[in-house]
Order: structure tokens, then C-alpha cells, then sequence
């Protein structure tokens, strides 16, 4: 009865620390990778708000905007899984600094193009600088957070990508403003003044991140040893751990889960990078307003992908939250394809972002909880990195059509389409079993 009584108070003091550790990494280290992937994102997507201006300037046409803007996701494709698994041989801390780093010093470049080879080159250099980030910061946040904890925090983390829409579309057309002033065009402003901060963080990076719990000098001993051993104490559904790469490379169910990141991103880069000129269409706006109605999807997407993470971790169920939200996005874009009235499509569109982002926390913690930790890294990569050439094709036939049909009406049906089989996918992907282990007081 006393060792009985002695181990229960010995869970207890685990849970309790572990809750109090959690509390500590939610308010240290969400915000800064927050506000790294906002950074990150901006440098990735403003190339839409450029296009105002820049396509015109350097001779690009809608084809070629639209094939240069997704070979950023080739060059992501080629160097996401080495870039990963390097990432965790030498810690989270010095490999996200160097990625920072060399993305921002490639995002200021892209002000120095002169013509599509320049643009492919440096969009492609773009991609080579990122690749790595995302999936090293999902497979850090397993240190970090439990599986029952951890759809909130991808997604709270994730809101960078709305948040980072949000602030794109203003600021970049207040900075698209600066046109002609110290013999810059505005879009060679904007290239430089929202790269530059990348490099800054980067070396924020070396300072503050530590690469495990045991380095965080703001947890006690004692929370960031309960920490681990709670995230440790997770069990993983044995048909569902992987203990090498090569074995995730088998993988049915990885593959189905890449497939809908491949539907879910030729959606959501089709509409990211082709936004600005959508609304351009709408009639007489000027840049900066143009800049601001940009910002109403992207606030939707924001609010949706919180709700919809809790709603996830809540019920402790993926598949159905993964299907209803690219069902919901399929109608968005639909509907915005039919629409004739401004105002109309601008929900449309509002809808479909919202719809396609809120996918991305329920969808994160499924990978995370199938692999285990020597395939984590790589399997996390794979997906991401395969997945996000839809990145690259999604804008690229945007483009391609939008030249062939003189409108943007077929690019949105065909977007809707991707969304709708993504749907379908989703409600193949089999939820992984629930996992033994305690559970932390709320």
C-alpha cells in the first residue's frame, strides 16, 4: 500500500511539473517560432505583390510569374530531407540560424532581377535557403509538446502563414509606394526591406533557441526532466512506428498523407501567389487597397485554423476535421469562380482560404504521432517536401491557364477540384490509435 501510495505521489509530481513546464514552452518558444515562420512566409508569398508592379518592369509573362514563382517548391523539394536530417545531427538552434540566414540574403537578392532566368535562379536559390525550416520546426515541437497538446501548437504556430498574409498585402503595398525613391522601384523595396529581417533573426536564433529541454535555462530540473519522460511515455501504435527511413519510404499511409499535402498546397500556393492580381481584376483599386482587401482571407484563415485545431485536439479525432475543411474549401473556390460580383468572390475566396488553411493542424499531428523518432525527421521531410511540389504546380497551371483563357475563373475551378480530392483522401487516411500514457490535468 505505501509504494502504492509513494508511486501515485511520484506520477502526480510528473504530471505537475510537466504542466508547468508546458506552460513555460508555450510562452517562450511559440511566440518567437511565431515569429519566425511570419518572416518566413512573407519572404515566400510576396512575390504575389510584386507581380503589380515587377511583371510588367523585368517582361514577365502570367506563365512564367506563375512557373517562377513555383520553382521556390522544386528547389525546397530537392534539399527539404537533407536539410532535415542534418538538422538533426546538429541541433534545431544552429541549423534554423543558418537557414534563416541564407533565405534572407537569397529574399534581398530577388531585388537585383532583371528577366525570367534571373527570376527562375533566385526563386529557385529561395527554395534551396528554406528548405528544411518547416519540418525542422514540426519535428522540434515533438520535444517539446505531448500529442495530445501538439495540433494546437502546429497550429498556433501555423497562424504565422494567415498572420503573415495579413501583414503581407498591407505593408507590401505601402512599400510597393515607395516607387522611384532612391532609384528603386517599389518592388525592389519591398524585396529588400521584408528580407533584411530574416538575416536579423537569424542570429536571434543562436541566442535564444535551445535545442532540447534540458537546455532550457527557464525550466527547472525537475519540469524539464518530467517534460521528457511524459513526451517519452507516449506510446506508439506499433503497426505505425517506423524505426528507419526506408520504412517510412514503404509506407502506404505516408503516401496518402503526401498526397493531400500535395492537393492541399496546389490549392493554397494557387491562391496565395495569384491574390493580388485576382483582386487587381476587381475594377479601379489602388495598390495599397488592393494590399488591405488581401489581408480579409488571409484573417479568415487565421481565426479558422485556431477553431478548428481546439475542435481537433478536443475530440481527439483528424480525418473527419481534414475532410470537412477541404470540402469546405472546394466550395470556396467553386464559388469564386462563378461569382461576378466583387464583394461575392472576395467571401468566396475568404472561404476557401479558410477552409484550406485550417487543414494544417490537424493534418501535422497525424505524421507526427505515426513515426517514431529516428524516422521523424525524415518522414516529416518526405511528406512536406514531396507535398509542397504541389506548390510549385499549382501556380505554375494557374499561370498557364490564366494566359490561355484570359481570366481566372477556370484557375479557380481547377483549384476547387484539387481541394475537392484532397477531401476524398482525407476520409482514406486511417486516424492513428490512441496512445497509452497519463494525461495532463487541464
Amino acid at each position: 500500500m505505501r509504494r502504492d501510495a509513494g508511486h501515485s505521489d511520484h506520477v502526480d509530481t510528473i504530471a505537475i511539473d510537466s504542466a508547468a513546464a508546458l506552460s513555460k514552452v508555450r510562452k517562450r518558444l511559440l511566440p518567437f517560432l511565431f515569429a519566425l515562420y511570419v518572416i518566413a512566409y512573407l519572404d515566400r508569398i510576396n512575390v504575389g505583390f510584386a507581380a503589380l508592379q515587377m511583371n510588367r518592369a523585368i517582361g514577365l509573362s502570367q506563365a512564367a510569374f506563375g512557373f517562377g514563382s513555383g520553382i521556390f517548391f522544386l528547389g525546397y523539394f530537392i534539399f527539404e530531407i537533407p536539410s532535415n536530417l542534418i538538422l538533426r545531427r546538429v541541433g534545431a538552434r544552429r541549423w534554423i540560424a543558418r537557414i534563416m540566414i541564407s533565405w534572407g540574403v537569397a529574399a534581398t537578392a530577388t531585388m537585383l532581377v532583371r528577366g525570367a532566368p534571373s527570376f527562375y535562379a533566385l526563386r529557385f536559390i529561395l527554395g534551396v535557403a528554406e528548405a528544411g525550416f518547416f519540418p525542422g520546426i514540426i519535428y522540434y515541437l515533438t520535444f517539446w509538446f505531448p500529442e495530445r497538446e501538439r495540433a494546437r501548437a502546429i497550429a498556433l504556430f501555423m497562424t504565422a502563414t494567415a498572420l503573415a498574409g495579413v501583414i503581407s498585402g498591407p505593408v507590401s503595398g505601402l512599400i510597393l509606394g515607395l516607387d522611384r525613391i532612391g532609384g528603386l522601384a517599389g518592388w525592389q523595396w519591398m524585396f529588400m526591406l521584408e528580407g533584411l529581417p530574416a538575416i536579423a533573426m537569424g542570429f536571434a536564433v543562436l541566442v535564444y533557441l535551445p535545442d532540447h529541454p534540458g537546455e532550457a535555462a527557464w525550466l527547472t530540473a525537475s519540469e524539464a526532466t518530467s517534460l521528457v519522460a511524459h513526451i517519452g511515455n507516449e506510446a506508439r501504435p506499433a503497426d505505425l512506428t517506423h524505426t528507419n527511413f526506408s520504412r517510412v519510404l514503404l509506407s502506404a499511409r505516408v503516401w496518402m498523407l503526401t498526397l493531400f499535402y500535395f492537393l492541399f498546397a496546389f490549392g493554397l500556393y494557387g491562391i496565395n501567389f495569384w491574390l493580388p492580381q485576382i483582386l487587381k481584376g476587381f475594377g479601379d483599386m489602388s495598390i495599397v487597397a488592393i494590399g488591405f482587401a488581401s489581408a480579409i482571407p488571409f484573417a479568415a484563415a487565421a481565426i479558422a485554423m485556431v477553431l478548428v485545431a481546439r475542435s481537433s485536439d478536443k475530440m481527439g479525432e483528424r480525418r473527419i476535421h481534414l475532410a470537412v475543411c477541404a470540402f469546405a474549401a472546394a466550395v470556396g473556390f467553386f464559388a469564386a469562380a462563378y461569382a461576378r460580383n466583387p464583394i461575392a468572390e472576395l467571401a468566396c475566396i475568404a472561404l476557401a482560404s479558410a477552409g484550406t488553411s485550417s487543414c494544417v493542424g490537424p493534418f501535422w499531428a497525424i505524421p507526427s504521432s505515426l513515426l517514431g523518432e529516428e524516422a521523424a525527421a525524415g518522414g516529416i521531410a518526405l511528406i512536406n517536401s514531396v507535398g509542397n511540389l504541389g506548390g510549385f504546380a499549382g501556380p505554375y497551371a494557374a499561370g498557364f491557364i490564366i494566359e490561355k483563357t484570359h481570366g481566372f475563373g477556370p484557375a479557380l475551378m481547377m483549384m476547387a477540384i484539387a481541394l475537392g480530392l484532397a477531401a476524398l483522401v482525407a476520409l482514406a487516411i486511417r486516424d492513428p490509435k490512441p496512445r497509452a500514457g497519463f494525461v495532463l490535468p487541464v
